[in-house]
């Protein structure tokens, strides 16, 4: 059985979309070869990554498909349509195009405000000196091998479910990549053969993995020779365990500069030498964006491969706040962002050392600065930094990264443990926001051709009672013990908020829910804003998830570097479904902004102008936004707000706010 297929991918079959080919692949039984018919190259095992790979499949080449077996014509023409579909790969426009329909969605952008001068500095990989090229046991090497590759695999898993948490499906899919490759039976069969024949687990998979990774580097397209690099991150993670290395090098003192970032290199930098990242491709919502903002590091995304190049010591300037890379500058222009720096820092240290007063507009209106937290940590930062309350407790962080759920004592002793450290403020429980697009191993759901349309948040939640019911008796129990609200992610109709109540009632058990606890919803579905009137009865509050619904109001998917500069959430059109929330909860309940954008200086006097009286933002915006709220008057704001109302564009938006307050 035999079909054909033109490879429609940007980028031709790169690890991605071969990734996804090979898995369907598996499922089938049926063996399958590919056929590169526009180069000659194959035929290659359509269920070996590292096969399909070397095939160098560009766009608009002809790739031929045979296959034998009792399921041979299914296998034909499920990877036939597979390939119609562009492998699920979100398509972006080609360069040509996208500069001319979107002149803004390339070029350096601003994702952490700050100032950095430095040497480049790029992160190092442990020193692995390991001498096993004569072993005597093959069958305990290869165990070795077994155990590392397992071990690898679930650290990618847990790492995948964080990216998808905090950057989106298609950043997380180079994952899917890396796990492929390590189920590569191929791959694996090389590796084995080596060891059968008396080479060591480290040096036979070190042989194997730099085998392949020549392979690709040899392609003639050079967006696939850069793929390579997927094979060394995957091969290195499992030569590090074979070591027994740490995983991380530290960084020498200066500006971090990479590709993009993993969420454990994000999470594992040392704030006291990396001084500033410089990444070449990445978003303004990523994981390492958040993290970031969150830690107080300048930082610049999509700079673009050129700074890839730049010599290991190159002085380097980074303004995160205008997105601006210097390389090599003279000293006038390093004394003039010295003075900046100098001034950024006072300005720092007079925000932090009134952080615990309250955040009251000129003309008296107060706005509460709250934090959104993911760990007791957080909750320690932001008491520190002088949070008002929590306004976001996402409790993901319990549920991530294990086998199985916390049960509800586990549960109930994590969010007292953040009431303790919040030392009597209020924390916002979040209750769990998993789903299609973050995958749980104990809470299975099935492929979703677009997981942020499907089953996620309250509808996942719902579909599975028992494990809401759980959390929500752990949240009563905190409830009865300090200041405690909770907030339903993810819901788009009036329906879903009736039925969480009453699994919130049952919880409660004969005792009733708590007198104190307040019950809250993420508006960040568009539907949701603008039918906001008929929720209202049933809630205390609602707080805005700008970042999802920005992505969905403006269909720009979050972690896209393609359409990232277009996903900015002071749109006109976000703005007007902010304020159509505003209008509507005027007077009834409260309307928070959980969203990144709520620590955007140029984003605060509009929020505050619409009629949003909590601003929940990272434990180390909060003395920033505390200061930015004083300096604010809120007739001024209301005045430009309906004006930002009217704009056409961000741009616009951002050139108001310049003109009123100046530039931020």
């Amino acid at each position: 059985m035999t079909g054909r297929f033109t490879v429609a991918n940007n980028h031709g079959l790169h690890a991605r979309p071969a990734a996804r080919l090979v898995s369907e692949v598996g499922g089938l039984d049926a063996t399958v070869t590919l056929t590169n018919l526009t180069t000659g190259a194959g035929p290659v095992p359509a269920a070996s990554l590292s096969r399909v790979a070397t095939l160098g499949a560009q766009q608009g080449h002809e790739v031929e498909v045979r296959a034998g077996g009792p399921q041979a014509q299914e296998a034909v023409e499920h990877l036939l349509a597979l390939a119609a579909r562009h492998f699920d790969e979100p398509t972006v426009a080609a360069p040509a195009e996208a500069a001319a329909t979107s002149p803004r969605t390339t070029g350096p952008l601003a994702a952490s405000p700050g100032i950095a001068i430095g040497p480049l500095r790029r992160l190092a990989a442990p020193i692995l000196d390991v001498d096993d090229s004569e072993v005597s046991d093959p069958a305990a090497e290869w165990r070795r091998v077994v155990e590392a590759v397992a071990e690898v695999r679930r650290d990618i898993e847990h790492l995948r479910a964080l990216t998808v948490r905090e950057i989106g499906e298609a950043e997380a899919a180079i994952f899917d990549a890396h796990l492929t490759l390590l189920a590569d039976t191929a791959l694996l069969g090389d590796v084995r053969q080596q060891i059968n024949a008396g080479v060591g687990a480290f040096s036979a998979w070190t042989v194997c993995l730099r085998a392949i990774e020549h392979e690709w580097s040899e392609l003639p397209d050079t967006y696939l020779r850069e793929r390579a690099a997927d094979v060394r991150a995957v091969g290195d993670q499992v030569r590090r365990v074979l070591a027994g290395a740490a995983a991380q090098q530290p960084v020498a003192e200066g500006i971090l500069v990479a590709r993009d970032l993993t969420p454990a290199q994000a999470a594992g930098l040392d704030t006291a030498a990396v001084r500033g990242i410089v990444l070449a491709a990445g978003s303004t919502t990523s994981h390492a964006a958040i993290l970031a903002r969150t830690r107080g590091l300048p930082l610049v995304v999509s700079a673009g491969r050129d700074v890839l190049a730049v010599p290991e010591g190159t002085l380097l300037v980074v303004d995160g706040g205008a997105g601006e890379v210097h390389v090599g500058p003279d000293a006038a222009l390093v004394a003039d962002y010295r003075h900046r720096a100098t001034a950024a820092a006072e300005r720092r240290a007079r925000d932090l050392a009134s952080a615990s007063e309250p955040a009251v507009t000129r003309d008296g209106t107060r706005i509460s600065v709250a934090a959104n937290l993911g760990s007791v940590a957080d909750a320690r930062s932001a008491f520190a930094a002088g949070a008002d309350e929590a306004g976001l407790v996402r409790t993901e962080f319990l549920f991530l990264g294990r086998a199985t759920p916390p049960d509800v004592v586990e549960q109930e002793a994590d969010y007292l443990a953040i009431a303790e450290a919040l030392r009597g403020r209020r924390a916002t429980l979040r209750t769990l926001d998993v789903g299609g697009d973050k995958p749980l191993p104990y809470l299975p759901v099935p492929d979703e051709e677009n997981p942020f349309l499907g089953v996620r948040g309250i509808r996942l939640a719902l579909d599975r009672p028992a494990l809401l019911r759980e959390q929500l008796d752990a949240v009563c129990r905190t409830a009865r013990r300090a200041p405690t609200s909770v907030m339903f992610p993810m819901v788009s109709t009036v329906d879903e908020l009736r039925r969480a109540h009453a699994l919130l009632a049952d919880a409660a058990g004969p005792d009733g829910v708590p007198e104190d606890l307040r019950v809250g919803m993420m508006v960040e579905v568009p539907a949701a804003a603008l039918k906001i009137e008929s929720f209202l009865p049933l809630l205390d509050f609602v707080s805005i998830g700008t970042n999802d619904l920005t992505q969905y109001a403006l269909a720009a998917e979050r972690g896209n570097p393609g359409v990232a500069a277009l996903s900015d959430a002071l749109d006109p059109a976000v703005l007007q479904l902010v304020d159509h929330v505003c209008q509507a909860a005027r007077g009834r309940i409260d309307v928070a902004v959980c969203g990144e954008v709520a620590s955007d200086e140029a984003a605060v006097p509009l929020l505050v102008g619409l009629g949003v009286r909590e601003l929940s933002v990272g434990p180390h915006a909060v003395p920033g936004v505390k200061a930015r709220v004083r300096e604010l008057d809120l007739e001024q704001c209301e005045v430009v707000a309906k004006q930002a109302l009217r704009s056409e564009s961000a741009e616009d938006v951002r050139e108001l706010v310049a003109a009123a307050w100046g530039p931020c």
